[in-house]
């Protein structure tokens, strides 16, 4: 089988200070294991709390929401990205915001492959994880 990564980036919003296609493609390849036929979206605040709403019955724009439809024979499913969420994370964490977005997309690219943080034991093996290939990166550690 193919480990062909298929990525459509979607700017529902001005691409002013946001990553490149070329930058999410490179954070998604280092989480990816094996193939994958992926979509990011990023939107604005008002579809990021509908979207967190309908989906998750929390009524407040999140910063990346995952919606996996298929892990086998490659990964399929989508992150949906809410940039004023995280720029405003990124200034009150005192981080770099093009590292924000790496671990983001990290973060929701594990999600889609079925990786989860609903308990202590997963959020430690799913922030170990996020961790090692952030390094792998070059970004620091998003926990710190």
């Amino acid at each position: 089988m193919s480990q062909r990564l298929n990525l459509s980036v979607q700017f529902a919003v001005g691409k002013d200070k946001l990553p490149t296609r070329t930058d999410f493609v490179t954070w998604a390849r280092a989480a990816l294991t094996g193939g994958g036929q992926i979509t990011i979206r990023l939107v604005s605040p008002e579809e990021g709390q509908t979207l967190n709403r309908t989906y998750r019955g929390k009524d407040y724009a999140t910063n990346v929401l995952s919606f996996p439809y298929e892990r086998e024979p490659v990964v399929c499913g989508d992150l949906v990205i809410c940039p004023k969420v995280v720029a405003r994370e990124a200034a009150d964490q005192n981080k770099p915001l093009l590292a924000h977005y790496a671990h983001l997309t990290v973060h929701g690219i594990l999600h889609l492959q079925g990786w989860d943080h609903e308990s202590e034991g997963e959020a430690k093996a799913m922030e170990t994880r996020e961790r090692e290939i952030l390094t792998a990166l070059g970004y620091p550690d998003p926990y710190l």
